[in-house]
């Protein structure tokens, strides 16, 4: 845990009422920014991420100067972050330009820290290449690898959506969907990858029997996908290393070559942003699934989806010292511990609910959701706090993503809480942000777009060569 010595004052203006100690990246940042700006001699530095040399992305960010009293404070703004540019951007190399000394902490960071190693070992395996920090002037410029991907609704075509505890899968044509179907299935500590392989080639069967022919296949599922290959995929958490190498990663090329189609799999919070950008007719969309984890997207302003991770369930917002740890990585404050189920079992104890410790999460919200449809004040204060976290979180992402809309859906914002979250993310924007309050719309789905839209989004994902 980095220490705090800030003598800039970074507490929010609106306070989460069971999270005293929250201090946002948001305020943290721009009372950093601050700090910088009056001490009269910024220094520049510049990062650029490469994932391949066609994907390269770059950011610039002022810090103090080497002899402020307080540079100690650039190494806990700088490491932050380029943590959120990783789980957010991704890369399995970083150019660095900036002071030399703060550089070789940076590299030290990702290989003698438990969290760093984490982050460098996640990206190695996503990009397959080893991580790397390189200290240089010489930083390679920016390249775009977004792609046109979906709003393609001729033809007949297959969309499925691959979950932890059911599959979907629709058949559609010009857009329509005139089969759906859910499958429920347990993969997660399925050893066998013949498990996963047979059941999606069933669900894709099943919807084949409801077109005249199939000419597109277009899927989601949680995870990272590069290239139509799983890299990191929880889907596949049970399967062995060696078989996922073998038998996992090339799973679904496999099934493209049977099919013999145009076939795209692709991330499915990607997914989620992709659709929420059809059905309103707009851009610059960033959705946020609170469910088991936090589960994100992105589509940018020019209606695309973006080869970036969105993976901003370990991407931090929150710099309290006292911050809750997450389970898996063991970084502090990042998003899953604000925006997933687990958020709402950390609050429990603060909010005074006692339920057994063994409960799964997933019936700890029931509970929380069953005690606010009964008004009880102790249930609305976990969601006032959870919203609060919501408009923190929106105006840190906004620095870093560009954003007009957000899509918000999820177990955890089901039922009365669902509004309370929103009231209180709006107020936070209105109250701290409001340039940020008149920019960015907050928007949730409606049914006929949770049961279809994401099936449409996904079978539009592939191009149809007429």
């Amino acid at each position: 845990m980095p220490s705090s010595t800030e003598s800039f004052d970074a507490r929010p203006q609106v306070q989460p009422a069971l999270d005293p100690v929250f201090r946002p990246a948001a305020t943290w940042n721009r009372a950093f920014g601050e700090h910088v700006a009056a001490s009269g001699d910024p220094v520049s530095i510049r990062f650029a991420l490469e994932q391949s040399e066609e994907s390269i992305f770059c950011h610039d960010a002022e810090i103090l100067p080497p002899q402020h009293p307080q540079s100690e404070l650039n190494f806990r703004f700088v490491e932050r972050l380029l943590k959120f540019l990783l789980w957010s951007r991704g890369g399995h190399r970083v150019y660095f330009d900036g002071p030399l000394e703060l550089g070789e902490a940076l590299r030290s960071h990702f290989e003698d820290t438990a969290t760093g190693r984490f982050d460098a070992d996640f990206m190695a395996t996503v990009y397959q290449r080893p991580f790397e920090v390189l200290l240089s002037k010489d930083l390679p410029s920016e390249q775009s690898a977004a792609r046109q991907l979906g709003r393609h609704l001729e033809g007949c075509r297959i969309g499925f959506d691959l979950g932890g505890s059911d599959r979907k899968v629709a058949a559609v044509v010009d857009g329509e969907v005139i089969f759906s179907e859910e499958t429920t299935w347990d993969p997660y500590y399925e050893k066998d990858p013949s498990y996963h392989r047979e059941g999606i080639a069933d669900s894709l069967k099943r919807a084949a029997t409801h077109l005249p022919q199939v000419e597109a296949i277009g899927g989601s599922s949680a995870g990272v996908y590069v290239e139509n290959q799983p890299r990191v995929a929880s889907l596949f958490r049970g399967v062995s290393e060696e078989l996922f190498d073998s038998e996992v990663k090339p799973i679904f090329r496999n099934l493209a070559k049977e099919w013999n189609v145009p076939f795209e799999v692709i991330n499915d919070g990607d997914v989620t942003a992709l659709a929420g950008s059809m059905s309103l007719g707009e851009n610059a969309v960033l959705g946020l699934a609170m469910g088991t984890s936090e589960a994100t997207g992105y589509v940018n302003a020019e209606g695309k989806v973006t080869t970036w991770l969105n993976e901003l369930a370990f991407a931090p917002l929150d710099y309290a010292k006292e911050a809750p740890a997450d389970e898996w990585s063991g970084d502090w404050g990042c998003g899953v511990q604000y925006f997933s189920q687990q958020a709402v079992g950390r609050l429990l104890s603060p909010a005074g609910i006692d339920l057994p410790r063994d409960l799964p999460l997933p019936e700890k919200l029931v509970e929380v959701q069953n005690l606010m449809a009964d008004d009880d004040p102790r249930a609305r204060k976990i969601y006032e706090t959870v919203g609060v976290y919501l408009g923190y979180g929106v105006a840190h992402y906004a620095d870093l993503y560009n954003l007009r809309n957000l899509l918000l859906l999820g177990r955890v914002t089901s039922g009365q809480g669902g509004q309370i979250i929103l009231d209180q993310a709006d107020n936070v924007l209105k109250t701290e942000f409001p340039e940020l309050s008149e920019r960015i719309a907050f928007h949730v789905p409606n049914e006929k777009d949770k049961r279809h839209g994401q099936a449409i989004a996904a079978a539009s994902l592939p191009v149809i060569e007429r």
